[in-house]
């Protein structure tokens, strides 16, 4: 896996290419927090555990940082809530918070 924080992407590869991603943002703010967005698994490589391997990896990275996960991902909220001694819970101001400025961001292109 490789975290490219300047595109706000994790990646999970297999056989060289990209299997899946977790794209993210870096909340502004005390306290900071990654919000994960939004998780796909590329078609060729979907049911082989990538997408719970990505978001674990998240949670850890959010972890070493000291940072709390905001999942506003309909599959990491899932995830967490499968695994809540990995991934705690953010606090309702955070995660309204993390709505805000999610739509508050510009669209990718």
């Amino acid at each position: 896996m490789r975290d490219d924080r300047a595109n706000g992407d994790l990646r999970a590869y297999e056989d060289g290419e990209t299997a899946g991603t977790v794209a993210y943002f870096v909340m502004d703010g005390e306290p900071a927090a990654l919000v994960a967005v939004h998780t796909v698994v590329e078609p060729d490589h979907e049911g082989r555990g990538i997408a719970g391997a990505l978001v674990r990896e998240f949670y850890a990275m959010a972890d070493r940082e000291g940072v709390p996960v905001v999942p506003l991902c309909p599959y990491a909220a899932a995830w967490a809530q499968r695994h809540p001694d990995l991934a705690p819970e953010a606090p309702t101001e955070l995660v309204e918070r993390a709505k805000a400025q999610l739509a508050s961001r510009p669209e990718p292109h």
